[in-house]
Order: structure tokens, then C-alpha cells, then sequence
């Protein structure tokens, strides 16, 4: 299963998956040169996207698609911190707007069906972002969709009311004004400070949302909070089932865009990939995802009949994210310790055995190792070094006594969260525990019910070190304000580091493609410093699917279209 946490550069996921068995950090191994040229050279062997693209004409009419999730969201408003999450935008995706879609190259366009123009400006030396709606865009309520909605997205978003809760600012805290064009179906956007990747602002969550269910700090809160009261896409909602955690979409007779070829899609929720994949082999689902450290479960899924695997490169990555307040981490030094002392290629090397993946850890927080962007910025920290982290520990005052250290009369003792049934984030616990039991730190694995995880122990901060995955975007950049930057709702290490945001406000700022990659970089190397998120590798993303099913599966970076998803026989 996974939990997926998302915003307008990122969403994270809380992956659950089979891990294989691990032993102690001191065990594992670095991969070798020729490991290293194998995982290079089936990294580049990868595809961007396999999905069984199909022409709209030849998808046949009609049938049910039934899917899975793993976490039932409460917030259905995916702009919320406690919406942010990809099982929750996976849901959205048939029934909500995208704006702006981008194809398996990360190329973006204005997506006609709910924009007939869109200008980016630059000539009056500010950017000015001017959105044309198309005339048939229409909420299923029946009100127009305007500039207002555009209005009260940027006034809910842009952290200025504090009793608002977006899971990201970025982007909506650089607009100073949105005003009526010609028409109420034209938006006018302007920016304080240039903002690059303004083509995420409106794409997939954050959608835009009806206004009048969001201008308000109470609408924003309650107005999605378990329900769905209006959409805007090929899909409407049928039913929503809170005690089987089913949501069924029905084709939106009304939609004015491309009529959707499925009659229905469905989606469930199951929570383990085990079950999942049973599922899957006993034909209850059409498609299921197979997440990293589930080699049996991906073993199964080939044994299937009529299955298609499908994988691509996607803007996905699994990490450590370690909490800067907390009473045993604050000091950056021991912080440092930490990093050391865990072996990220045991990790790496655990969770992706037997997953036709390639065994390659990540030293990047933006960029993924596929990236033109992509710079190993770990250094030191990135490497294995008992040593160097009991010294930083005897530095700091942690000094041995016995199994473990102690400073002041108080025992080294770390929170390792996980969520319940999540074998891949139990194996990264255990392996955590041996390699920080050599460097004299007790950690305690956490298990927590896995439907409060997100909500009341990771947005909380009530954890000590704690495993998922970011779910990325093709607008990497954007993701340094909304991780990274003090105060942002999704920093949820609360990290803080004034040069640190000084890097991200020159990154998130820049125009130009190759220096701002290259101030993201700079950017990075100070994430490293302040050990806020320790990154492992980048994520699979496998998809198992019949094969009938067609224009759906490993989508790499391109946005989902659920109009042409269907079956060809």
C-alpha cells in the first residue's frame, strides 16, 4: 500500500510494501563499480512512461475501472495540508480541473478543455500570468467557473491568513494581485517576484476549487471535509462509502470536453500490497501498484494472467525524515551522527531486492537521478562512518554507558514512526535500529495507526525519525519551498536555517532554467547540512495491469487523462 502526502511540487507517500530481511549497518555494502555501471545502465533502460497508449477512437465504450488506494483520506480539498495526500489527488484526478497538463517529457500546455488561451508576460517587467477559461467550463452545481475561483486560491494559499492550512504556499505568496480580465473568464495574475514554474499553481493538486467552498477559513476547512459537493471533470461522484472506504465516480453527462469512454471508475481502498495484489490475481482490480519492497508481491503479479508490468521513471523518491526540534536532535551535530551512522545502501539495497529496479541510492533532495539537473550533493554525510559519527556523539556530550549513550542522566532514545501494516517501513525500522545500536543510540519502532500517521504524528511533528516517499511533480524547484522553507506546513522536520531559505527564495526566484537548476543545487547542499531529510533512492514506479486496459499506468511525468483510460477488448 501506500499513503501519499501531496502539494504543488510534491506529495508524499507513505509506501507499504513486503521488504526483504536486512541485518546491522555494519554488514552492508557499498555497490561496486560494476554494481553501480549496472544500476546506471538499467537506469537509463527505464522507460518515462508505459501506459499502453491507445488512440481515443479505437478505446472502446463503456466498462467499470476499478483501482486501489491505500489510505481514505477525511480532507478531499487537496489544496489542505491534511489533503495532501497522492491517494487523495489520484481520486481527484477524473473529477477535478488541471489546468495545466504536462506530457512524458515535462513539457507543459494549457489544457483546452478548460483553457482556450494562457499568456506568460514579462514585458512590464512583472509577470503577468492571464488565463482565458473556456466558456463551457461550469462547476457541476451550475456556476461558471471565473477569475473569482482563480481570486480565492491565491487569498486561501498564499499564507497570509494563518487560519488558512495549505499544504504549500509556494507560488501563491509571490502573486500581489488576481483581477477580472474582459470577462469573468479571464484571470489576470500578477506576480511580486517572478515565479518559474507558475505552470503547477493550477495543475494537479492544488485544483482549482469553487470559490464560494473556499474563500472562507471554515469553507476551506469543512466544505470537502468527507464529502464532495462539487466537481468539474469527465467524472461526478456516485458515492462516496465511509464503511467500505469506497469512492464510485459515474461519466458526467454534463462534462462539455471529450465524452469519457468508462462508464464508471471505482476506487477501493486496501491497505497492504499483499492484499492488494490478491485483489489484483482474483480479478477484483484492472490495475494495482506494486511499491518498493514487495518482491513477492511483483513475483505474483507476473504469474497473473493476461498482465501487463508496466514501469517508468517518475519524480518519486523514499527518505528518512528527521525531526530538527526534537529534544534528542536539535543539535545539527548530532544530527550529523545520525546520518552517518545509517547505511543508506543497505536500506537502498533492502527495499528494492528483486524489484527489477535499479539498486542506486540518491544524493539529491530536487532532482532525481535522472535528471539533467541531477548533482550527487551528499558528500561526506551521504557516506557510511561509524567512526566519525561516535565522535560527533562524544563531542556533543552523548558518551557511552553500557549498551547505550547518556548525557545529563537521559538515555539517547529515538521514535523510529512507522504506520501499521507497513512491512517496507517495519525492515527500514529494524535496519535503522541495528545500524544506531553500533553508534550507541537506542531507537524505539513506533507503530501507528496508519489512517492518523499523516494527520497526528507527521504534520505534528510527534516522531523522532520517520520513512515515506515524496510523489513529485515535473516543477521540481517549487518543491524547496514547500519542503524545506521555514514555516511552510509541509516542512514537517520544522528545519530552519536563514541562509538556507535565503538559497530557496534565489532558486524559486530564477528565470533562467540552467542557473536556477544550479541555485537549486546550491540549495540542496545546504538541506544536506541541516540533515532534514535523508534520502535513499528513487522510488519504482510499477504498475501491474490487464492488458486490455489501455492509456493507463506508469505515467512517468505526463498529467492523467481519465477521459481516454478504457479497455480494448
Amino acid at each position: 500500500m501506500k499513503v501519499r502526502y501531496r502539494a504543488a511540487a510534491g506529495i508524499a507517500v507513505l509506501a507499504l510494501a513486503v521488504a526483504a530481511c536486512g541485518g546491522g549497518g555494519s554488514e552492508a555494502k557499498k555497490p561496486n563499480a560494476q554494481q553501480s555501471q549496472q544500476a546506471q545502465q538499467q537506469m537509463s533502460e527505464t522507460p518515462a512512461i508505459s501506459i499502453n497508449a491507445v488512440p481515443y477512437e479505437q478505446v472502446k465504450d463503456g466498462g467499470t475501472l476499478t483501482l486501489t488506494v491505500g489510505q481514505w483520506p477525511t480532507q478531499w480539498n487537496g489544496n489542505h495540508v491534511d489533503g495532501n495526500q497522492a491517494d487523495t489527488a489520484d481520486m481527484l484526478d477524473p473529477i477535478m480541473p488541471q489546468l495545466m497538463v504536462a506530457n512524458e517529457q515535462a513539457e507543459w500546455s494549457a489544457n483546452p478543455d478548460y483553457l482556450t488561451d494562457v499568456k506568460n508576460d514579462l514585458s512590464s517587467g512583472k509577470q503577468v500570468i492571464t488565463y482565458t477559461l473556456n466558456d463551457k467550463a461550469t462547476w457541476s452545481d451550475g456556476t461558471p467557473m471565473t477569475w473569482k475561483d482563480f481570486e480565492a486560491a491565491w487569498k486561501a494559499n498564499n499564507g497570509e491568513n494563518k487560519k488558512f492550512k495549505p499544504a504549500s504556499t509556494d507560488g501563491w505568496d509571490k502573486i500581489e494581485s488576481v483581477t477580472k480580465g474582459d470577462t469573468d473568464k479571464v484571470a489576470v495574475i500578477t506576480f511580486s517576484k517572478p515565479y518559474p514554474e507558475w505552470q503547477g499553481l493550477f495543475s494537479r493538486s492544488p485544483n482549482l476549487y469553487p470559490a464560494k467552498h473556499i474563500e472562507t477559513p471554515e469553507a476551506y476547512e469543512k466544505d470537502y471535509l468527507q464529502k464532495i459537493p462539487v466537481t468539474a471533470g469527465p467524472f461526478k461522484v456516485e458515492k462516496i462509502d465511509e464503511g467500505t472506504k469506497t469512492l464510485t465516480l459515474v461519466r458526467d453527462d454534463k462534462w462539455w470536453g471529450k465524452k469519457a469512454k468508462l462508464d464508471k471508475i471505482i476506487f477501493r481502498a486496501i491497505e497492504s500490497p499483499e492484499a492488494q495484489v490478491n485483489a489484483f490475481a482474483n480479478g477484483e482490480l484492472d490495475g494495482v501498484e506494486i511499491p518498493s519492497g514487495a518482491p513477492a508481491e511483483l513475483k505474483r503479479a507476473k504469474e497473473v494472467p493476461n498482465v501487463d508490468i508496466r514501469k517508468a521513471l517518475s519524480p518519486n523518491w523514499r527518505h528518512i525524515t528527521v525531526n530538527n526540534q526534537s529534544e534528542f536532535l536539535k543539535d545539527k551535530n548530532v544530527r550529523h551522527a545520525v546520518a552517518y551512522a545509517i547505511n543508506r545502501d543497505v536500506i537502498t539495497q533492502s527495499d528494492l531486492k528483486d524489484m527489477d529496479w535499479p539498486l542506486q541510492t540518491l544524493g539529491n533532495h530536487i532532482f532525481m537521478n535522472n535528471h539533467k539537473g541531477y548533482v550527487d550533493n551528499s558528500g561526506d554525510l551521504g557516506k557510511y562512518n561509524l567512526e566519525k559519527a561516535k565522535q560527533l556523539l562524544d563531542a556533543a556530550g552523548w558518551k557511552q554507558e553500557g549498551e547505550y549513550r547518556k548525557k545529563d542522566g537521559k538515555e539517547f532514545d529515538l521514535s523510529f514512526v512507522i504506520p501499521t501494516g507497513t512491512p517496507v517501513s517495519q525492515t527500514e525500522g529494524e535496519l535503522t535500529q541495528a545500524m544506531l545500536k553500533e553508534a550507541g543510540i537506542k531507537v524505539n519502532i513506533r507503530p501507528v495507526p496508519l489512517d492518523k500517521f499523516f494527520n497526528d504524528y507527521i504534520i505534528k511533528g510527534d516522531f523522532d525519525l520517520v520513512p515515506f516517499s515524496w510523489i513529485g511533480t515535473p516543477l521540481p524547484i517549487g518543491f524547496l519551498n514547500q519542503a524545506f522553507k521555514t514555516g511552510s506546513e509541509s516542512n514537517f522536520p520544522k528545519g530552519s536555517d536563514p541562509a538556507l531559505d535565503a538559497a530557496i527564495d534565489d532558486a524559486v526566484s530564477e528565470m533562467d532554467p540552467a542557473k536556477a537548476i544550479e541555485k537549486a543545487n546550491a540549495a540542496d547542499k545546504l538541506i544536506w547540512d541541516q540533515v532534514h531529510t535523508i534520502p535513499l533512492y528513487q522510488r519504482p514506479d510499477i504498475q501491474a495491469t490487464k492488458k486490455t486496459l489501455a492509456n493507463w499506468g506508469a505515467r512517468g511525468y505526463k498529467s492523467p487523462d481519465y477521459s481516454i483510460v478504457g479497455f480494448t477488448g
